[in-house]
């Protein structure tokens, strides 16, 4: 495997463990939320350094369904990743605090609430539609080219077991409330221990990420039978 893949998988490693952890921001404190939110920022822009070849070819080729889908969603991680940004700066008291910013502060509040967690169920997603590519990945670091049927059966159950879960840590947590503005305040249960907040948020992003996968290989399939029929 060459020098920029292993970057690559690490970069998006650590921006996954991040975002985790921001989704935390109670139970990890404001100060460390900032730093954290500041450094997935950080990797972020080298996220989009070390994929710029595939910026730079957005306007050639033949824009298939699935095509479609992964720039819509990778368009809106990016306005959820400024928005973050700019409502981020304006609320800091630690890591901004010398900009001394104090107008603004109940849109800055609501907007980075809405883009908090629009980007994060499409951050999930986007990884859910990458996943055949990182299975691949993966697969030849540790010499696998095919799956035995016990080895597919046990992904298969344990990733149906993430995603029964998440689907109810997304419901008994309120995510869509948070989603469309129902609710402008996150709860918090100061008692739960980080790890268990962070175990249920990570089954929120498996079960995003299980939508985005099926959501590629339907529309990947659709998209041949398609040429198919040219």
């Amino acid at each position: 495997m060459n020098p920029k893949t292993i970057c690559k998988i690490a970069i998006d490693f650590f921006l996954a463990v991040g975002l985790l952890l921001l989704m935390a921001y109670e139970l990890v404190g404001q100060a460390a939320h900032e730093w954290i939110g500041t450094g997935v920022f950080l990797l972020c822009i080298i996220h989009l350094i070390l994929n710029w070849n595939w910026i730079i070819h957005l306007k050639k080729g033949h824009y298939t369904t699935y095509r479609i889908l992964q720039t819509l969603v990778t368009a809106f991680i990016f306005w959820s990743v400024v928005g973050l940004m700019i409502s981020g700066i304006i609320l800091s008291r630690h890591v901004f605090s010398f900009l001394s910013i104090s107008d603004g502060l109940s849109f800055a509040r609501i907007l980075h609430m809405f883009c908090a967690f629009w980007g994060f169920v499409l951050i999930s997603i986007h990884m859910g539609l990458h996943s055949s590519m990182l299975m691949g990945v993966m697969g030849s670091v540790i010499h696998i080219s095919r799956a035995s049927m016990p080895q597919t059966l046990f992904l298969r159950t344990t990733t149906l077991l993430i995603a029964t879960y998440g689907i109810y840590a997304f419901f008994q947590r309120q995510i869509s409330s948070y989603l469309f503005l129902q609710n402008q305040f996150v709860f918090f249960d100061f008692n739960e221990p980080l790890a268990a907040f962070i175990a249920n948020y990570l089954a929120i992003m498996g079960l995003f990420s299980c939508i985005g996968y099926y959501f590629s290989k339907l529309l990947r399939t659709q998209d041949q039978r398609q040429r198919g029929k040219v």
